[in-house]
């Protein structure tokens, strides 16, 4: 009963009111009010301060500069064997495996649209449909910036404008196309391996979704999906590279493209670590007609 009153009670919450409210207390450099609510946070979800860049409350004017902070140098090292593709993000690996005609798997009972994922766009949608994905939560006390799991260049960015419905466990096991309803920036980019989509997912409480080569992309929400292309400017990232962050936690859905990769002994619930081995390269069967 407290599980589906969890569930439900979002429906009636003003999620986006409420997000930009925290979003903006998120940003307010309060002093000891602000170091306060670190040190609370840490606390309560065990965040490993061992492991940033800056390991003190104090080191932090805002609580938006303590979520979004960064690791020390070399404490992920990034997966350098070609052949394959390093994990993104820290996080927790939600679902994974392959994309049925348009159907991705969420939970036990949910699937959900790969085309309304990627913004209604069955053009992007027809790249992916029978390929693979892996959808990633991040959860509060990760680490919250987005990595290139292997180098492309980015061809298309969308901002989808949505619900903002927790993205947690107990979320995802119960909301119908979770992941396809809520705001969520769509990254495309050219690899080695195809075609890969990157979504960051919005959720409640997330103030901000941002990239490294746009900057800000929500808030403002916007009520139509805006699409930008990239053809003829060179945005191009290395495997490794930070490609943008959330202010607050949230999930990311990777996609590829049909005989693309294979998935390196990913199970449902596992743990992830940036730079860890994500994915392989396929090899391609070279038939007799490529040959001649």
């Amino acid at each position: 009963m407290l599980d589906w009153f969890k569930v439900h009670v979002q429906y009636i919450v003003p999620k986006h009111l409420t997000s930009r409210f925290v979003g903006w207390l998120a940003a307010a450099e309060a002093g000891v009010i602000t170091q306060f609510f670190i040190r609370i946070f840490i606390k309560a979800f065990k965040v490993d301060m061992f492991e940033a860049k800056y390991s003190e409350p104090s080191d932090y004017k805002t609580f938006n500069a303590f979520f979004t902070r960064q690791l020390k140098e070399g404490i992920r090292p990034i997966e350098e064997n070609n052949k394959q593709l390093c994990h993104s993000v820290d996080g927790r690996v939600s679902q994974f495996g392959k994309i049925i005609g348009d159907e991705i798997f969420q939970a036990k009972g949910h699937n959900y649209s790969l085309t309304t994922l990627l913004g209604g766009k069955p053009e992007l949608a027809g790249i992916f449909k029978g390929g693979d994905f892996a959808t990633i939560y991040l959860s509060p006390k990760d680490y919250h910036r987005i990595h290139m799991p292997i180098h492309g260049k980015l061809t298309d960015m969308l901002h989808v404008p949505g619900e903002l419905f927790s993205v947690n466990p107990l979320t995802a096991a119960n909301m119908p196309r979770l992941f396809a309803r809520n705001e969520r920036v769509v990254t495309i980019f050219d690899t080695p391996v195809g075609k890969v989509a990157i979504v960051l997912i919005g959720a409640t409480i997330v103030a901000s979704i941002e990239t490294v080569w746009a900057g800000n992309i929500t808030p403002p929400a916007g009520k139509t999906v805006q699409h930008w292309q990239y053809e003829d400017q060179d945005v191009s990232l290395q495997k490794g590279d930070e490609m943008g962050l959330f202010k607050l936690g949230s999930t990311i859905v990777v996609c590829f493209e049909p005989n693309a990769i294979e998935f390196a002994n990913l199970q449902a619930g596992m743990v992830t670590r940036l730079g860890q081995p994500f994915a392989v390269v396929k090899e391609k069967i070279e038939t007799s007609s490529d040959s001649e």
